[in-house]
């Protein structure tokens, strides 16, 4: 038996902006006191930051799998948005860089400017999905994970709705199979996020995030029964 419910929104103020991180954080780490786990759907990547606080709070450091076109590791010292969360994210100790990963890149990036290890779209496009599958393992080692997925990670072949396409990206079908490939990964936290339906067609992109979702589930199903032997 595998239940899954829809908590509903976490509703956003637009008179108080900056209370919303910290009211998240709480929101997400009253679930995970209750003894179960967060699958979060976004909205602007930026909501990571907060999710992977409350996660860390409750498991500790974490690796991080993250999908994306985009590493969001720039540097900002002034603010953090959805570009530069994962710039401090390590910074804050809540995530360890030297045991996460990062699949799909295919922007601009320095591999000075951070210790992520990094399997950019061309590596990846030319790998199979078990050889990704592989490094992702060896490099989380036995840490807990955080997952997140950045729609846009997919080529706009397959996913057009995002605010932020960059051709050149994961088919569904590669994606999916690198997920199901980590069925026996300690992954504590889920989210999938930059869906934008305003710029989506025939429902793409909204199938191919749907999709994702519910490879998670079965993971987590997975693992359930695995506990249960």
């Amino acid at each position: 038996e595998f239940d899954v419910v829809d908590y509903g929104d976490l509703a956003f103020d637009y008179a108080d902006v900056s209370a919303f991180p910290e009211r998240l954080t709480d929101h997400i780490r009253s679930i995970l006191a209750a003894g179960t786990g967060s699958l979060s759907l976004g909205g602007d990547h930026y909501v990571t930051l907060p999710l992977i606080r409350a996660h860390a709070k409750h498991y500790g450091k974490m690796a991080l799998v993250h999908f994306d076109a985009h590493t969001d590791t720039y540097p900002n010292d002034t603010e953090i948005d959805h570009g530069s969360m994962f710039y401090h994210a390590p910074k804050q100790s809540l995530i360890d860089p030297k045991h996460s990963i990062q699949v799909g890149i295919r922007t601009e990036y320095r591999p000075e400017d951070h210790e992520f290890e990094v399997i950019d779209a061309a590596q990846a496009n030319d790998m199979s999905a078990n050889d990704i599958v592989a490094s992702i393992i060896k490099r989380v080692g036995d840490l807990p994970v955080y997952l997140t997925f950045d729609i846009d990670c997919l080529d706009p072949a397959y996913a057009p709705g995002t605010g932020t396409p960059v051709v050149g990206g994961l088919t569904t079908d590669k994606a999916l199979r690198i997920i199901r490939g980590l069925k026996d990964v300690n992954i504590v936290g889920f989210d999938l996020v930059e869906v934008n339906p305003a710029y989506d067609h025939a429902d793409i992109t909204a199938l191919a995030g749907a999709t994702i979702v519910l490879e998670y589930l079965y993971l987590l199903a997975h693992k359930k029964h695995q506990a249960s032997l």
